[in-house]
């Protein structure tokens, strides 16, 4: 006589060492000997099994779920027949999908609850999802990490985002092989959001090792996910072309399996932009608009809006931003509105620039909105006004950006203008700017000659030169 409990035991040890194969073997074989009730509830664990493989599991858990009550009609109240078509229904519809019944919410089988939880975090109810889930030393050893995962996951909508990347960590350390692997990933996908460049390289670095060679083909979206968080990560640094040649080998892997994601022409198209090529980056961002989904859209338009801003089209820029800030919550809307104002900068109108870049400066954005603000007090001749906001670009910015160089740029330049009031902090600002700026730049000559004229009035002032 078969026993479904004893049966599912022995599936769960094979899953421990993430053999698949195995465990369908012991419940098929099983199934197929044991009696009409036994099997019913054997095909709930075969449901249960099919749904480890995700949105690719649904046909198979729709038909063990038809199979199953077919067989015992009774099942129909049962929580883990609830709770595996609660998750169905979840993964099918997503937040329109029905919550998991309270039986299946409140199953004492940890198992039920395991699945009732998936439903309600795939149902975007993630407070529901982190209330339902058992303890996971209550759980098979195989859907421990995946509980884990499951709880990260809904951490991140909550906004948790530490107690997230702790959970990704405990998933990654209880899971195998591959799966460690790509909990590796989502935790540093998580770190980068947070500006934890280091730490997420190093976890990257753990990840690598565990992509088996030859690559089985089940594996290459993966490793094309770690080549695209690679590519962020030495993007951060400012490693441009190994940050170049590490998204086209994600772009390479994702078209061997005739996919093309958002993200990676997302990232394809900045690593371009940081390298000064935005007409190169304008098609990638393009094709990363077309792939997007509703909530990626926002961030794709606002990278297309910079992008033709780089090539001075600010009419074409401003149409693409506008569209970007009626989404309440994208979360850098200070910034596009800054560039809105630097596209109206650029169209000469001088007076709603500045009330745009006021409005971004006092909603965070602090250097696009200076930049702003300092080219608008100089076309007006407020240069107290104009140095004041370059020298708060060059306090906020990172040493070396963009950003910090033209703020030094333009402090040493309107100190020039002025008359070289303070030619101590003049030359400072030049000598800064030029450590930064190529000999066949414009800039270059402009900067040497502050850089003499600064110089020669402060020897003149201690009646000695600079060494």
């Amino acid at each position: 006589m078969i026993d479904p409990a004893l049966t599912w035991q022995q599936a769960c040890e094979a899953l421990s060492s993430d053999d698949y194969d195995a465990a369908y073997q012991i419940l098929e074989a099983a199934y197929n000997e044991a009696a009409r009730p036994a099997r019913a509830r054997l095909a709930l664990y075969l449901v249960s099994l099919s749904s480890l493989y995700g949105d690719s599991g649904s046909e198979d858990m729709r038909r063990g779920l038809t199979e199953a009550r077919t067989l015992d009609a009774s099942l129909r109240a049962d929580p883990l027949y609830l709770a595996l078509s609660a998750e169905l229904d979840a993964r099918t519809r997503g937040p329109d999908a029905q919550p998991p019944r309270p039986e299946a919410q409140h199953a004492l089988d940890a198992l039920s609850r395991y699945h009732a939880a998936c439903a309600l975090s795939l149902g975007e109810q993630p407070e529901a999802a982190l209330q339902v889930a058992p303890p996971a030393p209550e759980l098979p050893v195989h859907l421990r990490w995946r509980l884990r995962s499951w709880q990260a996951d809904a951490e991140e909508q909550l906004g948790h985002s530490e107690d997230a990347v702790a959970l990704y960590g405990e998933a990654a350390h209880l899971a195998l092989g591959i799966n460690k692997a790509v909990m590796w990933q989502e935790q540093s996908a998580l770190l980068l959001q947070l500006g934890r460049t280091d730490e997420a390289g190093a976890v990257l670095e753990r990840a690598r090792p565990l992509y088996g060679k030859p690559l089985p083909e089940e594996d290459t979206l993966h490793l094309a996910s770690w080549h695209y968080l690679q590519a962020q990560f030495e993007m951060h640094q400012n490693e441009l072309d190994t940050a170049l040649a590490s998204i086209q080998e994600a772009a390479r892997l994702e078209a061997s399996q005739n996919e093309a994601s958002y993200g990676v022409a997302l990232v394809w198209g900045q690593i371009l932009t940081s390298w000064g090529q935005p007409e190169e980056a304008l098609p990638l961002f393009e094709q990363a608009l077309t792939r997007a989904e509703d909530e990626d859209r926002p961030y794709a338009l606002h990278e297309l809006g910079v992008a033709l801003l780089d090539l001075d089209r600010p009419v074409d820029a401003r149409e693409k931003l506008e569209a970007v800030l009626g989404a309440s919550d994208y979360p850098f809307l200070a910034e596009v509105l800054a560039d809105v104002a630097e596209c109206d900068y650029r169209l000469g109108r001088l007076q709603e620039a500045q009330q745009e870049a006021e409005q971004a400066l006092a909603q965070g954005a602090t250097i696009p909105a200076s930049l702003v603000l300092g080219s608008v007090a100089l076309d007006y001749y407020h240069l107290d006004d104009a140095l004041e906001h370059y020298q708060r670009v060059i306090r906020e910015a990172a040493p070396g950006s963009r950003d910090w160089i033209t703020g030094q740029q333009m402090a040493a330049d309107v100190m020039a203008q002025q008359g070289f009031p303070d030619p101590a902090a003049a030359y400072a600002h030049a000598q800064q700017a030029l450590e930064h700026t190529e000999a066949s730049d414009d800039w270059f000559g402009t900067l040497q000659d502050h850089l003499t004229k600064a110089e020669t009035l402060m020897g003149a002032g201690k009646g000695r030169t600079l060494n």
